[in-house]
């Protein structure tokens, strides 16, 4: 799809002298071909010409040079016509056509089709590789639990999401860093630490310091008494973190409730498969965060009110945040600024990448801001991208602050009991593909519903679906192998073909065939993969790759109904589509972070 687009748009440049990006899309089913472009409609209002003899001079263009050789022929190997009287002087890859009241319609040829199967099956990677971010350093930012709390599913989302566009840029040549920034001092500390204290608990575990910090953040809410404590105890736990303190009973309940919160996140980052090159605890980049306000304060960027540093967001349009409090203590604001000079001293990043609850969006539009005021490279080359909330079937809003909220844990215990209800299985492969794919198939931003029962299903848009659909590919393959392993060796070494050309000719050469309407659906749909790579890359989409690998399973199953493979006439080249849909199947669940297991 990509090469018409250049084409268009190159005959575009040639008649009108013109920079025009055409639009590319599946013809409608009414429409005898395969791609269309409303270009001729968009440009008769510049050119203020007809839409149709546009579309007929774009026409006459683009096929003035669109006619190429077939790769590996040689005209001297045959003097009569093709049949229906095509000359073989060349291939027309594609056949264009005029619809009113000014489309533009492309059929690609079977020649075509038939060597871009062939390029794929021969080479794959190199067939979809990019450059795009090669020698570049991304640093993709995402997950940012807070110690002393819980993992719920938000954490749970983006994470997965995170992971799935760190692939991206992975899979486009950049070396790309996962980072995790989280809270490990701050106001939710100091709740939970207020109660964790009074308790009398000889095995501290994770789940008792969760516990705590819902009873401290009802205290600080509901007793002054307890939040003027909590607000004492939050500047000694950054003394105490600040000057490596262990010696105190506070230190080491501390010191003990922070090691047990990073244990549990890399416990559960295991489960899912996913590995963080960097953590960052708050108290790490706070200092510096410190250090940049204040020096911002005396040039203007930053200034005093009631004894607190702000930053005056309204002057922008946005809404004004405290970065160092009345106590001189650097608020969150003050500690992301801290992080995104950190990253850059650490790694000279030319992007990154941070996800965020859409809850995030405006502060984190006043923390940007405030630091574009003085350091507008490192704004420039920072995408804040935000997601919106998981809630299960019901709409039923939950909350940490609450307790009510479902853990992460929680949730790939409840696919794995649902895989076990319906299918009586225990695999760990499907039940992580079921839960990632749940959550990746939506467009990152708006809220999704989260629905267990869907989640494992194994017909329609599912991850058990997608897997399913490779397992059966696999068996075609392996069968195919078993059969063309019998089929007779020539002296010189080269295997006979298995069926004869559909007008009667030998494959000697391997020549194009013309192919069946559920084949060309499907070679079609594989022909553009690296489109959608391109546009996911581009757009940090990975719910497009989704999308994509459920379209293209749903092509495969119906050239499965339809087109016999092992035993039959075409078996060598269909075998040689399975073996392509099975790579980009494999490559896209892996962008996805999904495996695929060996039966289902």
């Amino acid at each position: 799809m990509q090469e018409i687009k250049e084409t268009l748009k190159q005959a575009i440049k040639n008649l009108y002298n013109l920079d025009f990006d055409p639009d590319l899309t599946p013809s409608p089913e009414n429409i005898n071909a395969d791609y269309s472009s409303n270009a001729p409609l968009k440009l008769a209002k510049v050119l203020h010409k007809p839409s149709m003899q546009i579309a007929g001079d774009v026409k006459t263009n683009f096929e003035t040079f669109e006619t190429v050789p077939r790769e590996g022929y040689d005209p001297s190997e045959e003097s009569e016509p093709r049949n229906g009287g095509r000359e073989r002087t060349g291939s027309k890859k594609f056949k264009i056509s005029l619809s009113t009241p000014g489309f533009l319609n492309f059929t690609l040829s079977d020649d075509c089709l038939n060597s871009e199967i062939d390029k794929l099956s021969k080479n794959f990677i190199n067939g979809i590789s990019s450059d795009k971010f090669v020698g570049k350093t991304v640093i993709c930012e995402f997950s940012d639990p807070n110690p002393f709390k819980i993992l719920h599913v938000g954490h749970l989302y983006t994470s997965i999401v995170g992971d799935s566009i760190s692939r991206l840029f992975e899979y486009a040549g950049a070396k790309v860093i996962r980072a995790n920034f989280g809270g490990d001092v701050g106001l939710h500390v100091a709740k939970t630490m207020y109660v964790l204290r009074q308790k009398d608990i000889k095995d501290l575990q994770i789940e008792d310091i969760a516990k705590c910090y819902i009873e401290g953040t009802a205290a600080y809410e509901d007793d002054e008494s307890a939040k003027q404590e909590i607000t004492k105890l939050n500047k000694e736990i950054y003394r105490i973190n600040s000057e490596n303190i262990h010696d105190t009973e506070l230190a080491k309940l501390y010191w003990k409730g922070r090691e047990l919160s990073y244990d549990y996140f890399e416990d559960f980052y295991n489960k899912i498969g996913l590995k963080f090159d960097k953590y960052y605890p708050e108290s790490t980049v706070a200092a510096l965060g410190l250090e940049k306000v204040k020096e911002q304060l005396e040039k203007g960027v930053y200034e005093k009110s009631n004894g607190a540093v702000i930053f005056d967001g309204e002057k922008y349009g946005l809404h004004t945040r405290v970065f160092i409090n009345k106590e001189g203590v650097p608020t969150y604001e003050a500690k992301d600024v801290g992080l995104i000079f950190t990253k850059w001293q650490d790694y000279h990043f030319d992007k990154s990448v941070v996800i965020t609850g859409s809850e995030q969006l405006e502060y984190m539009q006043v923390v940007l801001k405030s630091i574009e005021q003085y350091a507008p490279d490192l704004v420039e080359k920072t995408s804040h991208l935000t997601h919106g909330l998981v809630k299960l079937p019901g709409n039923v809003k939950m909350s940490s602050r609450k307790g009510n909220f479902l853990k992460a844990v929680d949730v790939l215990q409840m696919i794995k009991d649902e895989l076990k209800t319906a299918y009586n299985s225990d695999d760990e492969i499907i039940s992580l593909a079921a839960t990632k794919y749940a959550f990746l198939k939506y467009k990152m931003g708006g809220n999704i519903v989260f629905d267990p029962k869907e989640s494992v299903r194994m017909t329609g848009n599912s991850g058990p679906y997608l897997l399913y659909s490779c397992v059966r590919a696999k068996k075609i393959l392996q069968k195919g192998t078993e059969n063309m392993q019998r089929v007779s060796i020539c002296d010189n070494g080269s295997k006979l073909a298995s069926e004869p050309r559909n007008d009667g000719r030998e494959r000697s050469g391997e020549r194009a065939r013309v192919f069946v309407p559920e084949e060309r659906n499907l070679v079609k749909k594989l022909t553009e993969y690296k489109d959608v790579l391109d546009e996911s890359v581009t757009e940090m989409a990975p719910h497009k790759v989704a999308n994509y690998l459920y379209e293209l399973a749903q092509e495969f199953s119906r050239f499965y109904e339809n087109c016999p493979v092992a035993g039959s006439e075409q078996e060598s080249g269909r075998l040689k589509i399975v073996k392509v849909y099975l790579d980009t199947m494999t490559h896209g669940l892996n962008i996805l972070g999904i495996n695929i297991p060996e039966e289902m």
